[in-house]
């Protein structure tokens, strides 16, 4: 949620970079302020209505204890007329409150100063490439082929199981998801600091909305109900990513400053029904509706936010180094961003078999965006009570970065050529072509 007092003072420059978004929202700020304006009206009005009672309560006591009946009665009714006044004022502050908010909950962060300007993904610069594409003597194969021939994903019963968009995992392909996920678990703690929790899978809608997934991705949401119980529907979601409840955790909390920075990290399935806005095929694995991930949190100070940034995408690429893919980095410019945040970078892996790049982490500075949606602060050096930087990442998600692993690392004959990184957790150098 942004400030609305920095918006109040520096409206101009809210309305610009909003408006680099490309999404209209800079129109909302005249309204926004609007209501600001009549909400701290109502506000004075209600606070000398109140100071004008109070005066005349003591009149009253006054009145009665001098025994003028009649004149403290008057007063009485004038109390009274005062008292039905700010409630109806009340009523009209709470309103404007609510509108304003709900004007507040869907206006998207505003980009940060160093973000390019540009209306979509074709205006995004390149900031760097690790290695070079696969250069082989055989034409690579597309990693439905390669899932078919060596039953890695049985992509049929999957979808005969849950629908299109969902994926059945199978022998090798099992075991090599659960291979990267305790890869990529054992990285982030033991070499980069985070620690590991296991979060629910479904959450609160406080908790959407804290992250900025609601009201914006409602229709993007696969609601919960309890049985048969209709009033139960939506009271839960199902997670689209593992930051819904972890960046929560802290939720409605003022830590302490000695206790940042705080870097989690967590393994979760995320469910997103919009992948099926454009249609799912039953067969591949680049759109879906559930996929596997591991995640990276951090909760820093404001001064810390930006540094703390790079650090994380850095995080995200040595998993691609060590599984050797080669990837691009990529800064999102403001029109392609992410709705809550100020500043991405995405990570891009080759993926040899679709002769083109997959997005297989976005890291992301929300700054103060999700810590005002949820109330999360800290109390400073100096006593005061300070919303702290999120930020978070993919390090990495699946099933992109098992596309592109087995595309990156097949052989002449079929069989994948594991890394070594990989080797421990899987317990074999190859999968062989007669698996």
């Amino acid at each position: 949620m942004l400030d609305i007092r920095w918006i109040r003072e520096h409206s101009d420059e809210a309305k610009k970079r909003l408006a680099s978004r490309h999404g209209g929202e800079d129109a909302k700020v005249d309204e926004l302020l609007e209501l600001d304006t009549r909400r701290r009206a109502l506000l004075t009005e209600v606070e000398q209505l109140k100071a004008e009672r109070k005066a005349a309560s003591k009149e009253i006591g006054a009145l009665m204890g001098q025994k003028k009946l009649e004149e403290a009665e008057a007063r009485k009714l004038e109390t009274k007329e005062l008292g039905d006044r700010i409630t109806q004022l009340d009523k009209q502050v709470h309103e404007t409150i609510e509108a304003q908010d709900a004007i507040l909950l869907a206006l998207p962060n505003m980009p940060h100063l160093s973000v390019p300007e540009g209306a979509s993904e074709e205006d995004n610069p390149e900031i760097r490439r690790w290695g070079s594409p696969l250069k082989v003597d055989f034409s690579p194969k597309s990693h439905v082929e390669l899932c078919e021939q060596l039953e890695l994903v049985d992509f049929a019963r999957g979808a005969k199981l849950s629908g299109s968009g969902f994926l059945l995992y199978k022998g090798w392909g099992a075991r090599l998801e659960r291979a990267l996920i305790q890869f990529l678990l054992d990285l982030h703690t033991r070499e980069h600091g985070y620690t590991e929790v296991s979060p629910p899978f479904v959450v609160s809608p406080e908790c959407m909305t804290g992250v900025g997934q609601f009201p914006k991705f409602y229709d993007q949401a696969y609601a919960v109900q309890e049985g048969q119980d209709g009033s139960t529907l939506g009271k839960l979601y199902l997670i689209p990513t593992a930051e819904a409840p972890v960046a929560n955790i802290h939720r409605e909390e003022l830590l302490k400053e000695e206790q940042l920075p705080i870097f989690y990290c967590a393994y979760s399935p995320c469910f997103r029904a919009e992948a099926g806005a454009a249609g799912v095929g039953t067969r591949g694995m680049i759109r879906v509706h559930q996929f596997d991930k591991v995640e990276m949190i951090k909760i820093v100070p404001a001064e810390e936010g930006y540094a703390e940034l790079d650090h994380m995408v850095a995080n995200a690429e040595k998993v691609l180094q060590l599984l050797g893919l080669h990837y691009r980095v990529i800064l999102l410019c403001t029109g392609d961003m992410g709705f809550a945040s100020a500043k991405t970078f995405d990570i891009e892996v080759w993926a040899p078999g679709q002769g083109s790049y997959l997005e297989v982490s976005s890291c992301s500075n929300c700054e103060d965006y999700q810590s005002r949606r949820m109330n999360l602060r800290y109390k400073n050096r100096e006593g005061k009570n300070v919303f702290p930087h999120l930020l978070n990442g993919s390090g990495t998600a699946l099933a992109r970065l098992f596309v592109a692993l087995i595309e990156t690392h097949q052989q002449q004959d079929g069989s994948i050529h594991i890394p070594e990184p990989l080797r421990p957790y899987l317990g074999v150098d190859v999968i062989p072509a007669n698996s």
